[in-house]
């Protein structure tokens, strides 16, 4: 029972670690944990069941808690920013319309500053104000 509980305090440190390291938006992130938390829960109630000899609900809470884990680790897919229009690149770079290149550049880095993925920030992002100046400074 106590390789139960230690198991379940390391899964606990494991999800806090992994909720210190998101990068996604707060919400979806401390979803992530919560769901993680709670199918480790259920891993080891169903495991505690069929100690005991309750084989259907065992499988039945194992099932539930490996399709909660699946279901938790599904991102969503990003829009491709191959496709950009100008006014979503302006927009995304926060820029006027009539932007000088040079406005555009000292935009950009700002916020690549920020948004990099050495910074903390997503690739997707990066490569979307990537596209946005490449788009603006192109036209």
């Amino acid at each position: 029972m106590s390789l139960v509980w230690l198991a379940l305090a390391a899964i606990a440190v494991w999800a806090l670690v992994r909720l210190g390291r998101q990068t996604e938006r707060p919400g979806r992130a401390h979803w992530r944990v919560a769901a993680t938390l709670f199918a480790a829960v259920m891993t080891a109630g169903a495991v505690l069941l069929a100690v005991r000899g309750s084989w259907i609900a065992a499988l039945a809470l194992a099932g539930a808690g490996v399709w909660l884990s699946v279901v938790s680790r599904q991102r969503a897919v990003e829009r491709r920013p191959e496709g950009m229009t100008l006014s979503e690149a302006r927009s995304l770079l926060g820029v006027s319309a009539d932007a000088t290149p040079k406005e555009i550049n000292t935009q950009w880095k700002r916020l690549m500053a920020r948004a990099h993925p050495d910074q903390g920030g997503t690739e997707g992002l990066a490569s979307r104000l990537n596209a946005a100046r490449d788009r603006l400074l192109k036209d």
